[in-house]
């Protein structure tokens, strides 16, 4: 008679269903997700920054070289 009690007995102790796990597995993949496409979102931004920023720097580079130094005659300086 204790043999044919004890799974009923068990099955009441479950705490946890698969259901229950199911549903907090899909929170967390949901969750880890959205921190992804987030961070490929930050990521192609970053990138066009990073892009834009080489542009100027190369149009800075080229200006640099057509600079002639004014200061060479100076009293002060350049001898």
């Amino acid at each position: 008679m204790i043999t044919n009690n004890t799974p009923h007995i068990l099955s009441t102790f479950t705490v946890i269903e698969q259901s229950d796990i199911v549903t907090v597995l899909i929170i967390v993949v949901g969750f880890f997700l959205i921190l992804l496409l987030l961070g490929i979102r930050k990521s192609y931004k970053l990138k066009k920054e990073n892009e834009r920023l080489d542009r100027i720097s190369e149009e800075l580079a080229k200006k640099e070289e057509d600079y002639k130094d004014f200061t060479e005659g100076h009293m002060y300086g350049g001898n």
